[in-house]
């Protein structure tokens, strides 16, 4: 909803097997785009382009930047990664940073931005009202859940952990080597 990714563009999603990535990945294919992803190995580029991902780029052996120009850029990593997504970007690019696992500060050059037209665009669920939440509930129920009824779009589920052991997904989150999303459930 925020970058507005239109069918015909590429979209570049950082973290392309974690749980947001999974679903990124096979919706914006739904939605017509060209998807490149960064995922940690090749058994998880492997899975990004079985999602459906055209692209899928080891971050600890490739650079992104060589897979530009983007038109819009989803990143969960944040920190040092800000100036070469702004980089990647092309004229009139947004990126949309969703997460801050590698930082809170980056390096911005704001001629690549003024001239190349970029809008950077930061979200997050938590600090929205009740309202908003509700809009965007009904958002992913209008565009995203008949995607998933049709089988589009499928979950992605690493494993499901009982409520107790909360801890223990967390521990295994900030790992990174789960795959989809980690669930808890209650016992």
């Amino acid at each position: 909803m925020t970058a507005g990714l239109k069918e015909g563009e590429t979209l570049l999603f950082h973290g392309g097997t974690g749980g947001v990535g999974t679903m990124a990945i096979q919706v914006a294919k739904a939605l017509g785009a060209r998807v490149v992803t960064t995922v940690g190995g090749p058994e998880k580029a492997a899975l990004a382009r079985r999602l459906g991902a055209d692209v899928a780029i080891d971050h600890r052996t490739e650079d992104f930047t060589e897979h530009g120009p983007f038109d819009v850029i989803l990143d969960v990593v944040g920190g040092d990664y800000l100036e070469r997504n702004v980089r990647s970007l092309a004229a009139d690019g947004r990126l949309v940073v969703i997460g801050l696992q590698k930082g809170l500060e980056g390096k911005l050059n704001l001629a690549e931005v003024v001239f190349k037209r970029i809008s950077v665009h930061g979200t997050t669920l938590r600090t929205r009202s009740k309202e908003q939440k509700a809009a965007i509930i009904a958002e992913v129920q209008r565009r995203v859940w008949p995607m998933i009824e049709s089988g589009a779009v499928q979950l992605v589920i690493d494993r499901t952990l009982p409520m107790a052991e909360a801890a223990e997904a967390h521990r295994l989150m900030e790992a990174g080597g789960h795959i989809g999303k980690i669930l808890l459930v209650n016992d």
